[in-house]
């Protein structure tokens, strides 16, 4: 068990390691190829812990709704995370399933009331 003093360690700091944790603690398991990848519930499950509001607004990851990031960086991310911050998800989702979170992402709206 990894234990941090956060006292001693600036509170973005604290907040980004507490993420990469819980994250890398989380298990993806793909959907078959024949399944069913229900991208909003795989999202919420996933990467909701860090993207708020399914990612529509800052949490201890950035927003995702109206990223300025262009397809391929986003795609990227998600394979490869971002070392303190993110964990990768290759070879927990596919390319397809990928592609389903950045059209996801790019879909989000505010929500309504």
């Amino acid at each position: 068990m990894l234990r941090l003093h956060l006292k001693t360690i600036p509170a973005g700091l604290a907040a980004s390691l507490l993420c990469a944790v819980m994250a890398q603690g989380q298990s993806a398991t793909p959907a078959p190829e024949n399944g069913t990848f229900e991208v909003e519930q795989v999202f919420a499950g996933t990467c909701g812990f860090c993207h708020s509001d399914g990612g529509r607004a800052p949490g201890k990851g950035p927003q995702l709704m109206n990223s300025p990031r262009d397809d391929d960086f986003i795609r990227s991310r998600i394979k490869h995370g971002k070392q303190g911050a993110m964990p990768a998800f290759d070879g927990a989702f596919t390319d397809a399933q990928i592609d389903k979170i950045v059209k996801y992402i790019r879909a989000l709206k505010p929500r309504e009331g």
